[in-house]
């Protein structure tokens, strides 16, 4: 799996099956970045640091349910619309739609940044 289209189709199936940390460990590059608005877009550099971040997030929700759109192309980036309904444990619910924007080189993900509508 090194084209584009396959990682991003991927990508969008280990998500709507919620395996996220297996996408990482499995399409991201070692050195990834990722700029989450969450994270007040700062970047946080490394595969490893990815997982953490994410494992961190999976441990205070719940999602309910995820629908991760088609991918659209543009060279060597794609994009994909992640909605979520999402309970955040002592918080409550939340509903978030975003785009996210992944830049592939060399059969890997090497950056990803999330837009919060």
């Amino acid at each position: 799996m090194n084209t584009v289209p396959e990682i991003a189709n991927r990508l969008a199936s280990l998500c709507n099956e919620l395996k996220f940390v297996e996408a990482y460990t499995e399409l991201f590059a070692d050195d990834a970045v990722s700029i989450d608005p969450n994270n007040k877009n700062e970047p946080i550099t490394g595969l490893h640091n990815l997982i953490e971040y994410e494992k961190q997030f999976l441990a205070k929700v719940e999602i309910h349910s995820i629908n991760v759109s088609e991918a659209i192309f543009a060279g060597s980036y794609f994009s994909l619309v992640f909605s979520m309904n999402f309970t955040v444990k002592g918080v409550g619910d939340k509903q978030v739609e975003e785009i996210c924007v992944y830049k592939v080189e060399n059969g890997k993900v090497v950056s990803q940044q999330f837009f919060i509508g």
